[in-house]
């Protein structure tokens, strides 16, 4: 098992789709950090380098990263089957249930090393505006961005690890679900296009009464921000409810491979 977790994770992060995902959320925070606009854009005055992961985070969540993802992971499957590398593998003397327990595992962690690399920039991004207490509030916690008076670096830095956390939980369902879409399509632009799509079509159903939004994904992609509730005990629930949607996809996704011809 332990051999089968390195080679895909070599897969991984040598695939062109990751690199190109890892480089981009770790530079996009230097941009945005010195942008004409970005003032106008989020009502803020940025003064602290605490503040810029919630920019980046609010950029890149809703769509970015999701995008970013649902490719990469679909790729995990589809490009093995494009390459004629998957059925070989399957042929040797290896459990199929590990097999994509490894793929899954390895999908699970490109959310988080995602969610690392936008931080690292961010707060590469926040040197210049130093990290020291300040007036104000990170986005991340009580009062968002006016804060509730003055914030020292220590809490300002247990809100962004934070956050952090609670970003990876809000995409893991994401990854899931495109593996299992790969499993299902076998092929990398209908299984990212079917997750993407999915994701489109709840952030659609805002029409709907909230009690049903609650049990979308996309409700809950603003869990990472303490004020993405009025209640913050639904925040907690919130998490509850996308660890269920990551262990489901992930089954099914194990399910459906154990029995897909490949």
């Amino acid at each position: 098992m332990l051999t089968l977790l390195l080679l895909e994770f070599r897969k991984l992060l040598g695939s062109r789709s990751a690199k190109l995902a890892l480089i981009l959320t770790f530079v996009l925070p230097l941009v945005w950090a010195y942008a004409p606009r970005l003032a106008q854009v989020f009502g803020v005055n940025v003064i602290s380098g605490w503040q810029l992961p919630a920019i980046s985070l609010g950029l890149t969540l809703p769509l970015l990263l999701p995008l970013f993802i649902s490719v990469t992971v679909a790729e995990s499957i589809g490009s093995e089957i494009s390459h004629g590398t998957l059925a070989p593998l399957l042929l040797r003397p290896v459990d199929r249930t590990k097999v994509i327990a490894s793929k899954l595992i390895a999908a699970l962690s490109f959310p988080i090393l995602l969610v690392a690399t936008t931080l690292a920039g961010s707060l590469l991004a926040g040197i210049p505006l130093g990290f020291g207490t300040f007036t104000g509030g990170t986005g991340l916690g009580p009062g968002l961005f006016v804060g509730v008076g003055q914030l020292g670096g220590s809490e300002a830095l247990r809100q962004v690890l934070h956050a952090g956390l609670l970003a990876c939980v809000i995409l893991l369902p994401i990854a899931a679900l495109s593996l299992l879409f790969g499993v299902l399509y076998l092929n990398t632009a209908a299984a990212s296009l079917a997750t993407f799509a999915t994701l489109i079509v709840m952030q659609l159903l805002v029409v709907l009464p909230e009690g049903i939004q609650k049990i979308l994904l996309t409700y809950h992609f603003k869990l990472y921000a303490y004020g993405g509730y009025t209640n913050p005990g639904d925040v907690n629930q919130g998490v509850i409810l996308l660890l269920i949607y990551t262990i489901g996809f992930g089954m099914m996704a194990i399910f459906a491979f154990d029995r897909r011809d490949v």
